[in-house]
């Protein structure tokens, strides 16, 4: 029996419509797909006939969990210095699909879900089954996918907080934080598409039809919890070293706090002060540089223990477990954090 295609394009009134249709797997993004995707996109951004695109996930349980890490698990420790593996290709194709959607000339409309296909779009829906984190130093990963980007020119501390902690942001917390643009209930999807595949295209500038039309199923979001801690992110998370991040919660005097400490104590150490010193300098890149980066980052975690030790533990054998190495922030030296930023050489990603 022939498996169903990961991803099913198709076109309604001048709008390219994107299923991920990996429901069994949250819509993680396999290599198959993501290539199927970036050329879709490649076509449709040099089609006159299409005016927009819209994307969404098949399933209940998500729109899309991001890289399939399973997958990565499964294709074993990359050597150090070695060539392309698998692993490699996947993270090298996911980042060139995220740069075709940061500058896709056209109206990119995404329901919030999996962070690298959404946020870089031109609108940026969450409905109440949203569901937005970047969980990736809970599985001594970084934060990736343009994070380097776009972390750290959000409001506040809210950067470093999202991408250190993994916090978890329902619709009005990512419409807060300045991750979504507009909250449409499930239910009203579908009039939304309809109109969208209705809309008459030599009316105005596509970018101006969409948000009109998107505005038009618009509801309130409800109140967003994380305004309740912006004080105290900004408080703690202001700082410039994980140690001293850490020092700032442990004499915050409130449950959010003892939290919060827990989350990153149970956080890879390595991955904790590699993204500290990733928004630092992501704070001064343009976004190709930041994806260049990025790239660099996600071969030396490839070639290191705790990625692949914190898949075993949070998704494989499931444990919450992670046997870090080193174990402790004393234990990731300067000299550590700046060998993950190294150069590659010929193997640099580039967008040519």
């Amino acid at each position: 029996m022939t498996s169903a295609p990961e991803i099913l394009f198709e076109v309604g009134g001048g709008v390219g419509i994107v299923r991920l249709n990996r429901p069994q797997a949250l819509n993680a993004l396999s290599l198959t797909l993501i290539v199927a995707f970036d050329a879709q996109l490649a076509a449709w951004a040099g089609d006159p006939a299409i005016h927009a695109v819209a994307v969404r996930g098949a399933g209940e349980r998500a729109y899309c969990a991001g890289g399939d890490i399973r997958g990565i698990w499964e294709g074993g420790r990359t050597p150090e210095g070695s060539a392309d593996g698998p692993a490699s290709e996947l993270f090298r194709r996911e980042y060139m699909l995220i740069r075709r959607i940061k500058v896709f000339p056209k109206p990119y409309v995404a329901l919030i879900g999996g962070v690298g296909l959404c946020v870089h779009g031109s609108h940026r829906i969450a409905t109440e089954r949203s569901l937005m984190a970047l969980p990736e130093t809970r599985i001594g990963l970084f934060p990736d996918v343009g994070s380097s980007k776009f972390l750290p020119r959000l409001p506040g501390a809210l950067g470093p907080y999202l991408g250190l902690t993994g916090a978890r942001l329902k619709a009005a917390d990512a419409l807060y934080a300045g991750l979504a643009d507009h909250y449409v209930e499930t239910a009203r999807l579908p009039e939304l598409e309809a109109a969208l595949a209705a809309a008459d295209w030599s009316s105005g500038p596509a970018l101006e039809i969409v948000g009109a039309t998107i505005r038009a199923f618009e509801s309130p979001p409800g109140a967003a919890a994380l305004a309740g801690h912006r004080a105290a992110i900004d408080r703690c998370f202001g700082r410039d070293t994980i140690e001293a991040i850490v020092a700032a919660l442990e004499v915050e005097d409130s449950a959010w706090a003892t939290e919060t400490l827990n989350t990153l104590r149970a956080c890879s150490p390595t991955s904790l002060k590699v993204t500290i010193e990733q928004l630092r300098r992501g704070a001064a890149l343009d976004f190709d540089e930041a994806m260049i980066v990025e790239y660099r980052l996600s071969q030396a975690f490839l070639a290191r223990h705790d990625f692949h030790e914190g898949i075993r533990a949070m998704v494989i054998d499931k444990d919450n477990a992670p046997r870090w190495d080193p174990p402790e922030l004393m234990g990731v030296t300067r000299s550590l954090v700046e060998a993950h930023f190294a150069p590659l050489g010929a193997r640099d990603l580039s967008f040519d």
